[in-house]
């Protein structure tokens, strides 16, 4: 694992070091790790949105379509059981 060493002014340390103590982090690197990870999933959603935005529709989306869908979802839950 690689080392990093950022400098924050007193207020962003005070509050990591708060947000570490209020929710159960056991260091500061591991709730900055957490941070760059949430960043992380949040770029790729955004990614996929964007890919899925800029495609052409397949089919349309009405009372039809969601009916299909949670017929086919019954399904696989009924499958799976």
């Amino acid at each position: 694992m690689s080392t990093m060493n950022i400098s924050l002014p007193d207020s962003l340390k005070a509050f990591v070091d708060e947000q570490v103590s209020q929710r159960n982090y056991g260091t500061s690197s591991e709730y900055m790790r957490e941070l760059i990870r949430r960043d992380q999933d949040r770029q790729q959603l955004r990614g996929l949105l964007l890919v899925g935005a800029s495609s052409p529709s397949a089919s349309s989306v009405n009372e039809a379509y969601f009916d299909d869908l949670r017929a086919r979802c019954a399904t696989e839950v009924r499958r799976k059981t």
